[in-house]
């Protein structure tokens, strides 16, 4: 068993309804793949890349999994696509009903044909780091060997506004399944 630390990301409703029903959704869906240890607070932020659309939420959880890296990516891509997420018709980081990503699972690293662990961006994303360090303060990148701390530490001090673009938020939906 190894735990994987899993961002979850929505700006579009679903079959489950909004961003947050998704997501609440979503991570109990989650479960299926191992048990859900820990889940982040709701996040509101915005987005990167492609600014023409709605704001985010975003979370992460920490999920014990016997998978392999390979497999809880399939189930992952599968989970995407049964909230109606279809990878082939999107804008670059344009909307989506739900986007999950491996951020790390215990001390793999791995690059792999459509397969990064660490997730390749992690130490520039505030979205990932902020709710990735609520529930896992002391976590260490493997491949940089920082904690998440000083990951962000490092982001705020180059572009102290990425942090203030992250907002914790409230929503019952969400808590109330925490």
């Amino acid at each position: 068993m190894h735990t994987a630390y899993i961002a979850l990301g929505s700006n579009l409703g679903s079959s489950a309804g909004g961003p947050a029903e998704t997501l609440a959704a979503a991570a109990e869906r989650l479960g299926s793949l191992g048990h859900v240890g820990a889940r982040s607070s709701l996040y509101l932020t915005e987005p990167v890349g492609f600014k023409e659309q709605p704001h985010f939420l975003n979370a992460v959880v920490a999920l014990e999994t016997g998978l392999s890296p390979r497999s809880l990516l399939q189930r992952l891509l599968a989970l995407e696509r049964d909230f109606g997420r279809d990878r082939t018709q999107v804008v670059a980081m344009g909307p989506r009903t739900l986007d999950l990503d491996i951020l790390m699972i215990g001390d793999f690293v791995l690059h792999e044909a459509g397969l990064d662990i660490p997730h390749p961006r992690i130490a520039d994303r505030a979205f990932m780091l902020i709710p990735l360090l609520e529930i896992a303060p002391g976590l260490v990148d493997p491949r940089s060997r920082q904690t998440v701390a000083a990951l962000l530490a490092a982001i705020q001090a180059c572009k102290p506004s990425l942090s203030e673009q992250v907002v914790r938020i409230t929503n019952q939906t969400w808590d109330t399944a925490r």
